[in-house]
């Protein structure tokens, strides 16, 4: 656990009148708890636009594994003291790596022996997601650590439910979609607005949702980055200005009243 903070700061006075004084106290930085929770429906062996570096095609599925690898590096180098572990998502929820770990070879080891189910799971359930998280958040806040969950679906046609009460929220919910273009064999959008209905129902600190239709496994391991930050450190995510679009942007329109959700992406 790491101190932030804890500096004593006045304004220089003149001019006969006082100079007010502030103080920034310190706050604990816990360390964190992190189970990645990846979603292991046929859709997610769908390929994307580009291979792989040997050429091969590459799967929704091999770029997901790709992109933890890349978080969990990225976070232990921030600091080695982050624990990961790891569950899957077909109809239900279960174990595939109980044990928190801040190894990388067990973490290499168990995303490897992944795989998809050969045919559509049907219905997501995250009610069993939610009791292992909130479980699992007691032991962490026990040890005065934070506990994360990031779920990662690839389902465009089925929207997820659960059974999970408001008032228990012990655990923060970040949320990455990948989804196919709308259609009339999907409903990405339904589905997006359930997903953010979910990370408002039971997320104890600020959570992140991103999507993308676009199959690029840059934009999943662009937005993968932006989840490398603490959630005791984030802004509100409609406050957030990175990454930085390289194309200039249009004059911005009027600003309406700011509840509509944004589109998911068609391209």
């Amino acid at each position: 656990m790491e101190v932030v903070g804890g500096e004593t700061s006045a304004s220089a006075s003149g001019g006969g009148g006082g100079g007010g004084v502030y103080e920034l106290k310190a706050m604990p930085m816990y360390s964190e708890d992190i189970l990645f929770c990846i979603d292991v429906d046929a859709e997610s062996m769908v390929e994307m636009k580009t291979p792989g570096p040997d050429g091969k095609p590459l799967t929704k599925l091999d770029s997901i594994k790709k992109s933890i690898i890349l978080f969990i590096t990225t976070k232990l180098t921030i600091n080695p003291d982050h624990r990961f572990a790891f569950a899957t998502l077909a109809k239900t929820t279960s174990w595939l790596k109980k044990e928190f770990s801040s190894e990388v070879e067990p973490a290499i080891a168990a995303l490897h022996g992944l795989s998809a189910t050969t045919s559509p799971c049907g219905q997501a359930d995250l009610t069993q997601l939610f009791r292992v998280a909130a479980h699992e958040a007691k032991k962490s806040c026990a040890q005065k650590r934070l506990f994360r969950v990031i779920l990662i679906y690839c389902r465009s046609a089925v929207i997820p439910q659960h059974q999970w009460p408001v008032s228990q929220r012990n655990f923060t919910l970040d949320v990455m979609y990948l989804h196919e273009k709308p259609g009339p064999d999907n409903c990405p959008q339904e589905v997006y607005d359930a997903l953010v209905d979910v990370l408002e129902h039971v997320s104890e600190l600020e959570g992140y949702i991103y999507e993308s239709a676009q199959r690029l496994a840059r934009v999943l391991y662009r937005d993968m980055c932006v989840l490398v930050s603490h959630p005791q450190q984030r802004c509100p995510q409609d406050d957030l200005d990175i990454p930085k679009s390289l194309t200039k942007k249009a004059p911005a329109a009027e600003s309406g009243n700011g509840e509509d959700r944004p589109p998911v992406s068609n391209q």
